[in-house]
């Protein structure tokens, strides 16, 4: 091949890769801006009145002089609406609108919308559900909830040759001529008046428990039981793992039986996740029986299982590539075989021991389907260090995949799914920058 055709491919091959990392990056940035964007709506956003009433009834956040001016506030902006309302059903409970039977049905359906708006009724029984004793506490969720009580939503079939489309209908049509009339200006005029939206910093986000369903608090118990079945992981899988790379790179002969060892490992590091989580379920819990049921102890166990492929021949590698001449030295000066390969090999491989472990820690905390059967639940408290070893944990992935498949009220907690999301993101990048720069260390004090 002539040097000048030489030269084009190269650059042609340079510009192909440049091409490729950069398409990657906008693919990046395309996938990962609207979950951070979105995410931290769980932490920054206008929190309206009835945010900081639940804040300070469930864990005493706020001046109580301060919040109860803003109530005394948003009661005299909402007495209008009360009495509105309050009104026009006693002039239907005594008959004193022409057919007043057929407003009972739109009038039950307008109040309860009213009530998920500012909350309940003065006078009413304090209702059993916590996500029906408050309104609505973000400002963005209000908006939501004022364009259902302004509209109605219909299906128009007008057209035959094309099927129903939906419109919008003023719902103050459905009250026209009667008091009610007034009440839907009125709710879109004073809004804020009545809700006091603030921008919000909600860090606490991260270490509040959730309430309801998660309809109000944090997501303290998925982030703490992600933390733990990750650690629980690495505790298993790393020292499994590095023993096993040894065993195979330093001790033990090639043939036939490391030969199909080797094959037994890549082939594992191939299977399915589930296929891992129904092992689980059936091994460690319904044979080995290391817990009743479900428990982080049995999901630790089936992940250390799951990423122990990575690090073996990760670690693998990194030990063949230490150079020989580092083994030839310590054997000249005497040094034992197993000495030589604790203090003269692992140390010179343990930056390539640390890549497998960067990239198991991140699968580990990603994974859904192997906790789906072993240690995960749907909702949970956070559970103290000794309880791992008996009982289940809400976890950040699958709690993720249950809100958005599972939850009956999946749109009024958007920000929750966002959030959750956007923590498991900044969780792994966390995990693995910090096991980077613990590399980066050890590599430079090993060149120095």
């Amino acid at each position: 091949m002539k040097l000048q055709t030489r030269k084009v491919f190269d650059r042609s091959f340079t510009g192909i890769g440049l091409v490729s990392i950069f398409l990657l990056f906008v693919s990046l940035i395309v996938v990962l801006a609207p979950i951070f964007v979105k995410g931290m709506g769980a932490f920054v956003f206008k929190g309206t009145i009835e945010f900081r009433k639940f804040n300070y009834e469930k864990f005493g956040r706020g001046k109580k002089q301060k919040l109860d001016e803003e109530v005394k506030k948003t009661i005299e902006a909402r007495k209008f609406v009360y009495d509105l309302i309050t009104d026009f059903e006693k002039k239907i409970k005594n008959n004193e609108i022409p057919d007043s039977y057929k407003y009972e049905r739109k009038k039950d359906e307008l109040k309860e919308l009213v009530k998920k708006l500012i909350g309940p009724f003065p006078g009413e029984p304090r209702p059993v559900l916590l996500r029906d004793q408050f309104g609505a506490t973000r400002w963005d969720r209000t908006k939501v909830i004022l364009n259902q009580v302004l509209n109605v939503e219909k299906w128009d079939y007008s057209n035959p040759d094309k099927m129903g489309k939906k419109v919008l209908v003023a719902r103050k049509l459905e009250f026209e001529g009667t008091t009610l009339e007034k009440l839907f200006p009125y709710i879109e005029e004073n809004l804020k008046q009545m809700m006091l939206p603030k921008l919000t910093f909600y860090w606490r986000f991260l270490t509040d428990k959730s309430f309801d369903a998660h309809f109000f608090g944090g997501i303290w118990a998925e982030v703490l039981g992600t933390l733990y079945l990750v650690l629980g992981t690495m505790l298993f899988a790393i020292p499994i793992g590095i023993i096993s790379a040894i065993y195979l790179t330093e001790f033990a002969r090639e043939g036939k039986v490391v030969s199909l060892l080797r094959t037994f490992i890549s082939t594992l590091a191939g299977v399915p996740s589930i296929v891992f989580g129904l092992f689980g379920l059936a091994f460690f819990i319904n044979t080995v029986k290391v817990s009743d049921s479900k428990s982080v102890l049995a999901g630790s166990l089936t992940l250390a299982l799951l990423v122990l492929p990575t690090i073996i021949r990760a670690s693998e590698e990194a030990i063949i590539a230490v150079p020989k001449t580092y083994k030839e030295a310590a054997f000249s000066l005497g040094a034992s075989k197993i000495h030589t390969v604790l203090t003269v090999i692992l140390p010179a491989a343990l930056p390539g021991v640390l890549t497998g472990i960067v990239i198991s820690m991140g699968r580990a905390a990603g994974e859904t389907a192997p906790i789906i059967f072993t240690a995960a639940v749907s909702m949970g408290k956070p559970l103290k260090l000794v309880q791992t070893l008996t009982q289940p944990t809400p976890a950040l992935p699958w709690n993720i995949y249950n809100l958005v498949t599972e939850h009956k009220a999946v749109e009024q907690i958007r920000h929750i799914q966002f959030g959750m999301v956007f923590t498991l993101v900044m969780l792994v990048l966390v995990l693995n920058m910090g096991a980077i720069i613990m590399r980066a260390r050890i590599s430079k004090k090993l060149r120095e």
